[in-house]
């Protein structure tokens, strides 16, 4: 076989038809998928055939395959998970990226997407108010942000006891106590369990998932050894955000690494009107964030910042023969926890460069106040009551009963007009309002509470 360009066009232009058709159904279609996955798999050749088949007819035959079993998540009317939609800038750019093919590991190998990844981190830091020094990892997602960052800080609060962590290893270091709140997101207990860490120790919130100071306080004056403090922009829940200021001077005065997980609010600190909810926030010393979520960027699109880059490099960086390092900088592939990796940041540039400072403010701003209407809407519904302060992107309603709260999910869920998460918070059934895509408007939220007035009804 040999690379003939045009051999591209063929499965190209279907697969351009076939975005442009999913795309054009989305503010019509039912959210949630129209079949089951046994449905899609029956429609799908159970073995593998023997010879070559036509690449147009593969792109034919995958969308007619699994389109039903799609659930229509970049839909105006879709709340669930914090899942933002795509902009069309980023998914144009997440397209080049596929074509372009780099893995954009080193700056001396991939001087173009490199540079693009680059610009994109200075953007981020200037619109989120972060300490311009801090190194900017592009990983695939919060998970694995808030892996990096906590990385980061396993490997300062090690090396400040004089223990060569990368020597020996952790069997036999001084304990490293993890500090979070009892609230927090379970991505920070995986990348605990990831790291080798083990579970953290919980400290005490108030009624939306705060964390307290004066039991952080408290805690911090019980373990005196290295410690690593987790704080939240933006509440699973109640979108709550901690109380920064005084939790970051109390855990930096005990010596203490402050790490924010802010998967979808620390955006809140690109705009005037909400960044009062980050106050204090600049002070910690490592954030993870996803632009998937309020940015609204494809997958694949994670951003971890860490304030301190040797500290990064120390954790995650590694040097072999065959690497050719651009001498006097550091290569990303030294900032995330992948050798190999697509140019994930190319999509995080193309939103903010279509976007604009006053755009992604208007983002951000749009996504609190749909929230706004929506938890208005649903105090009108009898037996409704949202149970959070509804500051930022979420919104918690219960009914009567658990046994309520979820009949009504389970209606509002096969009716498919609109996708809003059943969960469980603080003792009680819930239903979750995450307003996270860009696309949502006035005849969204109208059509949404509808549909719930409908399945309470």
């Amino acid at each position: 076989m040999s690379f003939r360009p045009d051999d591209f066009d063929a499965p190209l232009e279907r697969a351009i038809a076939h975005a442009r058709s999913w795309l054009a159904s989305e503010p019509n279609r039912p959210v949630r998928p129209t079949e089951n996955i046994d449905a899609v798999l029956a429609r799908m050749p159970s073995h593998l055939q023997p010879e070559r088949i036509d690449p147009a007819v593969v792109v034919d035959e995958l969308a007619a395959a699994v389109a039903p079993g799609l659930m229509s998540m970049g839909s105006g009317r879709f709340y669930g998970w914090v899942i933002g939609g795509t902009l069309p800038s980023a998914l144009a750019a997440d397209w080049l990226v596929s074509a372009w093919d780099q893995n954009a590991a080193l700056r001396f190998a991939t001087p173009g997407v490199v540079a693009v990844e680059e610009a994109a981190a200075s953007w981020i830091l200037e619109l989120l108010d972060l300490p311009a020094e801090a190194e900017v990892g592009f990983v695939t997602g919060a998970q694995m942000a808030n892996f990096t960052g906590l990385a980061a800080a396993r490997q300062h609060v090690l090396s400040q006891q004089r223990w060569d962590l990368d020597r020996l290893g952790l069997s036999g270091s001084p304990r490293v106590t993890v500090l979070a709140s009892d609230d927090r997101h379970a991505t920070i207990d995986l990348a605990l369990r990831y790291l080798g860490l083990g579970a953290p120790t919980l400290v005490d919130v108030d009624d939306q998932g705060r964390i307290r100071p004066d039991a952080l306080g408290n805690a911090l004056a019980n373990y005196p050894g290295p410690t690593i403090v987790c704080l939240a922009a933006g509440n699973l829940h109640s979108g709550a955000f901690d109380p920064f200021t005084e939790c970051i001077e109390l855990s930096h005065a005990a010596g203490a690494w402050v790490h924010v997980d802010g998967a979808f609010g620390l955006w809140a600190a690109a705009s005037s009107s909400l960044d009062h909810l980050v106050a204090g926030c600049a002070d910690a010393d490592s954030w993870a964030t996803d632009a998937h979520k309020t940015l609204n960027t494809p997958y694949d699109c994670g951003i971890a910042i860490v304030r301190h880059p040797e500290a990064l490099r120390a954790a995650l960086g590694t040097s072999t023969s065959y690497l050719i390092a651009d001498e006097g900088h550091s290569d990303p592939f030294e900032t995330v926890p992948e050798f190999s990796r697509r140019a994930r940041g190319v999509p995080v540039w193309a939103a903010l460069r279509s976007l604009g400072r006053s755009g992604v403010e208007q983002l951000v701003d749009n996504l609190a106040l749909r929230a706004r209407q929506i938890a208005a809407g649903i105090a009108t519904i009898p037996g409704a009551r949202v149970v959070n302060d509804v500051d930022y992107t979420q919104v918690c309603v219960v009914f009567e009963s658990d046994e309520r709260t979820h009949a009504v999910t389970a209606r509002l869920l096969a009716e498919g007009i609109a996708w809003m998460s059943g969960s469980r918070w603080r003792g009680r059934e819930v239903l979750r309002v995450s307003v996270s895509n860009w696309s949502t408007d006035d005849l969204d939220v109208e059509m949404s509470l509808d549909a719930l007035r409908r399945a309470a009804a």
